[in-house]
């Protein structure tokens, strides 16, 4: 008989599979490790006496997943005879496991505050890698010589069994703290904690630290003043919950092993004045990070801010290495009860390989996806060599390169729509469904092709008031009144007609006046109201088109009808999410297609999101999973395309 152990897992990716194959390799165990859609399904041998020890072990050691979901344990026929193999997985920018974390502050430990330390199953890996195949000859690493100690441990059974970025204090990277001219130089345990000491004070006292940390650089201050897009990075977690209004869901994200970004509700008044309601927000990922917080929360500091930036970035201290990486951008991860999905971001999402193979080369957003074996890897270009295929597909607007001379160009809205189609095996069935990112577009995948049905249309804002005041009889009195009774809200929609690209989610902002202007200035309005339900604002179609003049009326009606902002913004999402809703079953109904698809950023929006799960209840729609649902999917969608 074998021990079973399933884990629901929704990760493509191996790093939780080979974490636990390390595991019973470590304790000589036999077992079988089968990872499908869906399932990480572990058998054991039942008769080893180390058995539960093994068990007790993974349960101790395995991080924390948004990919997670349940488990449960049975016995079966069958004894497995053979140790489980790694599998040889594309490096990614992870968070530290459970054990590096307790090794990084074990003072007995060879890795005591060593900022570069991560096991083969995590920490930031990816960055320091130049090419593939992923080894350390072809890394930053290859110029740091492995001591002895570490190159045993790559070749002992356990967690750094096939590590190619291994050090430790002994064969490390020395880091260097340059403030006012002067440099300070860590390379041992003590110096690196003086180290980290002097930052955090630094932090504290209201100075900016500029950290090429494992993932990047990173921007430091006590406050969000002057970055752009920060993230507040929360130090105590502990006093998370004080602060945040999280749901479990939220919080076991927050603190697993991917580290993501997201988007909460802020529950505590004093921090409602500084960031508002809703912020960014994030967890203590890798080595320079977690140190550095540590000794800020010894500080009694709850959360400092950061942004992602480059090496230009100017601040007040700048913690350097001499290794050459590059960076991604953070995982931003939306959820919605039980839904999970990126909604941004390269981390974790990428390198990424995928079956089926292709002989097409896609290309998006910096990333290719290149036929491999019986597989596709999907990582930067600067990651290859030459490679040969039969043609290629390329993002509109990527590049004035010619890549292949079998090149075509793919749309956004198609690329993504067929990743989806990709990620969850629908090749040869019908599914329609809708791509939002600023503006909407309906598509059709026959089993073969993606046909756009309702294609995007792009905001004009030359002329815009002219257009509100034309569409039908009483228009006209409706722009005078706007005029005489909203002067502020009609002098930005005014100045916006002589932008050169604003969006019609800005000129939206404009007429709703919010000081930030975009998508995310309305969701974050929307956020803000509480009641039942909202207004129907005006999303129809005009010759097979959505109309943005009709829209941009009906919320400058219900502004002189004295309806409040957040409930307009509200509105603007539920109406929307109807919108979709009506044109898909449409669609669904002509062409008897038995999927819907979703995909698109503006998917990632709590109000409109909750309003397609009550439209579509009967059908769920798919949606990417183990990638972002905008912008970084086409890469995959062009190579299936």
């Amino acid at each position: 008989m074998a021990f079973v152990l399933e884990l629901q897992s929704s990760s493509s990716q191996f790093y939780l599979r080979n974490c636990i194959a390390g595991i019973a390799r470590e304790f000589g165990i036999p077992a079988d490790i089968v990872q499908s859609r869906g399932t990480l399904s572990c058998a054991f041998a039942s008769d080893h006496p180390d058995l539960e020890a093994c068990i007790a072990a993974i349960a101790e050691r395995l991080p924390a997943s948004w990919h997670l979901s349940g488990s449960r344990h049975y016995e079966k026929e069958g004894e497995p005879r053979a140790l489980p193999e790694l599998i040889d997985a594309p490096p990614l920018g992870l968070g530290l496991c459970p054990s590096c974390q307790k090794e990084l502050f074990d003072p007995s430990s060879r890795r005591y505050y060593y900022p570069f330390t991560h096991c083969a199953q995590c920490g930031g890996q990816y960055a320091f890698f130049e090419a593939s195949p992923y080894t350390r000859a072809n890394s930053a690493f290859s110029y740091v010589r492995p001591c002895a100690a570490c190159e045993s441990e790559q070749e002992t059974h356990g967690r750094r069994e096939k590590d190619h970025l291994n050090s430790c204090h002994a064969c490390g990277v020395p880091v260097r703290l340059e403030s006012g001219g002067h440099e300070r130089y860590a390379n041992d345990a003590g110096s690196f904690r003086t180290m980290f000491e002097v930052a955090a004070k630094a932090v504290k006292d209201d100075k900016s630290l500029l950290v090429k940390t494992t993932m990047g650089y990173r921007r430091f201050q006590q406050s969000a003043a002057g970055l752009q897009n920060p993230v507040m990075l929360m130090i105590d977690a502990g006093k998370i919950t004080d602060n945040l209004a999280l749901i479990g869901e939220e919080f076991n994200a927050l603190l697993g092993i991917e580290r993501p970004v997201l988007h909460v509700a802020v529950k505590s008044a004093a921090l409602q004045s500084v960031v508002g309601r809703t912020a960014d927000v994030k967890y203590p990922d890798e080595g320079f990070t977690i140190l550095l917080a540590t000794e800020l929360q010894r500080l009694g500091v709850a959360y400092v801010f950061y942004e992602e930036t480059d090496a230009q970035c100017e601040a007040e201290l700048r913690m350097e290495y001499d290794l050459e990486l590059s960076a991604q951008s953070d995982q931003r991860l939306f959820i919605n009860k039980d839904v999970r999905f990126v909604a941004a971001g390269e981390r974790v999402s990428f390198p990424l390989r995928m079956m089926p193979a292709s002989q097409t080369l896609g290309m998006a957003h910096g990333l290719v996806g290149v036929p491999e074996g019986g597989s596709v890897l999907f990582d930067r270009p600067e990651h290859f060599d030459s490679v040969t295929v039969e043609n290629a597909v390329v993002l509109e607007g990527e590049t004035e390169e010619q890549w292949h001379t079998h090149q075509r160009p793919a749309a956004q809205d198609e690329a993504s729509f067929m990743s989806v189609v990709a990620e969850h095996g629908l090749f040869g069935h019908k599914c329609v469904g809708a791509h939002f990112d600023e503006e909407p577009s309906f598509l059709y995948y026959d089993g073969r092709r993606v046909i756009r049905i309702v294609p995007p249309i792009a905001f004009t804002p030359e002329g815009l008031l002219a257009k509100i005041a034309s569409l039908r009889e009483g228009s006209d009195r409706l722009v005078q009144n706007f005029q005489s009774r909203l002067p502020g809200a009609y002098e930005r929609l005014e100045a916006l007609q002589a932008r050169s690209a604003p969006t019609l989610f800005e000129a939206a902002a404009a007429v709703l006046e919010l000081e930030e202007e975009s998508f995310a200035g309305i969701s974050k309005a929307a956020l803000g109201y509480y009641g039942k339900g909202g207004v129907q604002v005006d999303t129809h179609v005009k010759d097979n088109r959505f109309d943005h003049a009709a829209f941009l009326a009906s919320l400058v009606s219900y502004r002189l009808a004295g309806v409040e902002t957040e409930m307009i913004a509200y509105s603007i999402f539920e109406s929307f999410g109807d919108y979709f809703n009506d044109l898909m079953q449409q669609i669904k109904e002509k062409t008897k297609s038995e999927h819907f698809i979703l995909c698109g950023t503006g998917f990632a929006q709590q109000s409109l999101f909750s309003r397609m799960q009550r439209n579509l209840k009967a059908t769920p729609p798919r949606m990417n999973i183990n990638y972002p649902i905008g912008r970084e999917n086409a890469v995959v969608g062009c190579v299936y395309l």
